[in-house]
């Protein structure tokens, strides 16, 4: 039997980012955005990663950069991209 070294498995860490993309999503439509105006607002160049990002594709995620400059971009704290997840 092999020992789990993790807290989280992996079903659990994809719902995580699943919904940190819907809050990012939300957020940017609220603020009437583009994904290409937001992507190039935070230094990605291509808005196909960044909609790979959004809408986790090809196992495409926000890291914790892309979260800080989206919450400046969007003039919303962290936190909002990060709620109602437990």
């Amino acid at each position: 039997m092999e020992k789990e070294f993790s807290n989280a498995n992996d079903e659990e860490i994809l719902e995580f980012y699943k919904k940190v993309s819907q809050n990012v999503r939300n957020l940017r439509e609220q603020n009437g955005i583009s994904q290409l105006d937001l992507a190039l607002e935070i230094g990605i160049k291509s808005v196909a990663f960044y909609s790979n990002c959004e809408n986790n594709r090809y196992g495409k995620h926000f890291n914790l950069e892309h979260i800080y400059k989206i919450s400046k971009a969007l003039n919303v704290k962290m936190s909002d991209i990060l709620k109602d997840i437990d």
